[in-house]
């Protein structure tokens, strides 16, 4: 029998570069992927300042459901979205509702008492434990069979430039934020090399792209294409880097003060690149769970482009009794769910390398915010969206709750990890356990 070639004989008898190498680990004709079980992967897509709740909960429950204005953009998905109403986080304790809502939202459990003033309420400090992503990652990274990587990637658009409970919804344990990337180019560095300006950035997509070529003659077909998708993905990342070499600023990313005011027209430019990393990094197994942060907690996002002047925090306190704010608000939010919508679409029409059906088939997204409804402050019914099949939840449906505890979901994402946790969080939330009817 044939001795089987190593990965580092692979390597050296080619003369690949190490920027390609994730490229290469995953490609299934070169026996190099892990093609034994099923990847299954979790997506968090954040968005600030509650939603307009008639113009986003479904009224109808079960199969048979309406969508509303807000979420129109998910119709292409709808078989594969789960709405989950009454959701509530029921964590209490120190810091106001944006700070827990943000804080609490992944970890469910309280915030430590710290010096950070919030509304009319206590001030606050970091949560006291580690957000379920983190926990889900740990769970993966212990065994060799899914072990990847980075584990999680954690992605930012527009986040400001400050250290605070309103600005952070990871943790890694008690008193461990970890702050998301929303640099497009800094997390590319990451994912790619540790770049240290724009020239060793351009060299080193050079030398993937003739790397590329290299392995697209040793390879089979449906391997050429997932290696012309990444190439198409490095040839793209060249374009933004020469189309940003003219501008004041030195890069496509623009540089924002602390605190997000109006210097965000590039938002949505900045979603979309932070998307496609996020997809290119799934096709390259470089982790199974991901953040996708968009602004924060009392977010003050101006969503010119969609004709919206006022920031969106500030909007948010207006009463209902206002039609032209409850307008922007969900024009606003509409905008949120079309990049949930885009991400869905990019994961669907990528082949899962190595393994059936699309990404998408084995992702689940969820789509959620730190506040139920903005003028409120309320946490009952926080937006919970789910689209994609990524954990064999029972999609397609609009589930209506009475005000179950969200620890009850994030221990039901890791159940669907197979990781059979007995609580998580605050320990008083958990006794009925993960949700029913989810599957």
């Amino acid at each position: 029998m044939a001795r089987r070639t190593t990965r580092r004989e692979f390597v050296r008898r080619l003369g690949l570069g190490a920027a390609a190498l994730p490229f290469v680990w995953n490609l299934p004709s070169l026996g190099f992927a892990n093609t034994q079980a099923r990847k299954k992967r979790l997506v968090v897509v954040f968005s600030p300042n509650g939603v307009v709740p008639t113009k986003f909960w479904p009224d109808e429950e079960g199969e048979n459901f309406t969508l509303k204005d807000i979420v129109t953009p998910l119709e292409p998905f709808r078989d594969r979205t789960l709405f989950l109403h009454g959701v509530c986080d029921k964590v209490r304790g120190d810091g106001d509702n944006h700070m827990r809502g943000m804080g609490c939202l992944l970890t469910g459990i309280e915030l430590f008492p710290g010096n950070i003033q919030g509304g009319s309420d206590t001030p606050a400090g970091w949560a006291s434990g580690l957000s379920i992503d983190q926990e889900i990652k740990n769970y993966l990274q212990s065994q060799p069979e899914t072990r990847t990587r980075f584990g999680s990637l954690e992605f930012g658009v527009v986040v400001p430039d400050r250290a605070d409970t309103w600005t952070r919804m990871v943790y890694g344990g008690p008193n461990k934020p970890i702050a998301p990337i929303d640099d497009p180019y800094q997390m590319f560095a990451k994912l790619y090399g540790q770049m240290k300006d724009q020239e060793s950035l351009k060299s080193i997509l050079d030398d993937v792209q003739e790397d590329l070529q290299k392995l697209s003659s040793v390879v089979s077909a449906e391997d050429r294409r997932l290696l012309e998708e990444h190439a198409t993905f490095v040839r793209e990342m060249e374009q933004e880097l020469k189309s940003s070499s003219t501008s004041d600023v030195g890069h496509a990313v623009p540089e924002l003060e602390p605190g997000v005011k109006d210097e965000n027209d590039n938002i949505p430019t900045i979603c979309k690149m932070q998307i496609e990393l996020m997809v290119n990094s799934f096709t390259a197994d470089f982790a199974r769970l991901a953040t996708l942060q968009i602004t924060n907690s009392v977010g003050q996002p101006r969503m010119k482009w969609i004709g919206v002047e006022e920031g969106h925090h500030e909007l948010s306190h207006e009463p209902d009794s206002n039609e032209e704010a409850q307008d922007k608000l969900t024009r606003i939010n509409r905008w949120y769910c079309e990049q949930v919508a885009y991400l869905a679409q990019r994961l669907a029409e990528t082949p899962e390398p190595g393994g059936q059906g699309s990404l998408l088939d084995n992702t689940l997204i969820i789509w959620t915010n730190e506040l139920g409804k903005g003028n409120s402050h309320t946490l009952d019914n926080i937006p919970f969206v789910l689209v994609g099949n990524g954990l064999d939840f029972r999609m397609g449906r609009s589930l209506k709750y009475r005000k179950v505890p969200h620890n009850r979901l994030l221990l039901s994402l890791a159940h669907g990890f197979g990781h059979h946790l007995e609580k998580f969080g605050n320990p008083d939330f958990c006794g009925d356990g993960p949700l029913t009817d989810l599957t």
